[in-house]
């Protein structure tokens, strides 16, 4: 792992960039922290550059909040090479989402499957190179999406102790089964209106997860409107699982 800049924030956060490989990240800790600070996984769709105010913020607020912070670039976004495949896949997804037409499950599974194939590796990664630096530790926590990139995490990563998906993406309905073996706690926002999702394949994936603890939050309105307020339930599902 390379830091490649790194900016103290005028809340005092200390914000740094890294490498690993070809992958792109950005950590964000308090700087001043006595002690070791659970670690928060900052999902998102891919472009970092684009994501970067949503991300910020949402980074300032786990520091405030006594975590640490991270995130990736997702493979086939920002600056990474592209994928002709998924590219494919991800134009017939949003032609049949402009059409009004159901989204056919194997174009999700060609757009959706590849990621998490790919990036749940990268993430495991990430974590083996943050978690020993100084400031940092576990347990872990990963929140936001993509919700199938949680779903695998949950399955294959120890280190993962609670998880906080946005239910705003298609899954594979072959992922289902994995669903089934999530028994971390759950903490899942869905959007009642998203025009790009699937409400009820959302639904159907709560009621599929294994988990004891699971607690579904729905609001009205569209894929970007979450309220602000869902920021402290979420901050309190993570302080009784990770402090």
């Amino acid at each position: 792992m390379h830091f490649t800049s790194e900016q103290r924030l005028d809340d005092g956060v200390l914000e740094r960039e890294f490498t690993l490989g070809e992958v792109p990240g950005i950590l964000w800790t308090s700087g001043s922290a006595s002690e070791p600070a659970p670690l928060l996984l900052l999902g998102h769709p891919g472009g970092t550059r684009r994501m970067y105010p949503r991300l910020v913020a949402r980074a300032r607020h786990a520091v405030a909040e006594g975590f640490a912070a991270a995130t990736i670039e997702l493979p086939w976004t920002g600056d990474r090479p592209r994928s002709a495949a998924v590219e494919q896949a991800r134009a017939d997804l949003r032609r049949a989402v402009e059409a009004g037409v159901p989204v056919d499950d194997e174009i999700v599974r060609r757009l959706i499957l590849p990621l998490v194939e790919k990036s749940v590796p990268e993430w495991q990664a990430v974590l083996d190179a943050l978690l020993p630096l100084p400031g940092l530790g576990g347990p872990v926590g990963y929140a936001g999406g993509v919700i199938a990139v949680g779903i695998r995490l949950a399955v294959v990563e120890p280190r993962v102790a609670a998880a906080l998906l946005f239910a705003g993406s298609y899954v594979p309905r072959s992922m289902f089964e994995e669903a089934r073996q999530v028994t971390i706690p759950l903490h899942v926002l869905l959007q009642w209106d998203d025009e790009g999702n699937d409400r009820q394949l959302a639904l159907d994936l709560f009621d599929a997860f294994g988990a004891k603890e699971k607690t579904l939050h729905a609001n009205m309105g569209g894929h970007t409107g979450v309220p602000s307020f869902e920021g402290e339930p979420g901050s309190r599902f993570f302080a009784r699982h990770l402090k």
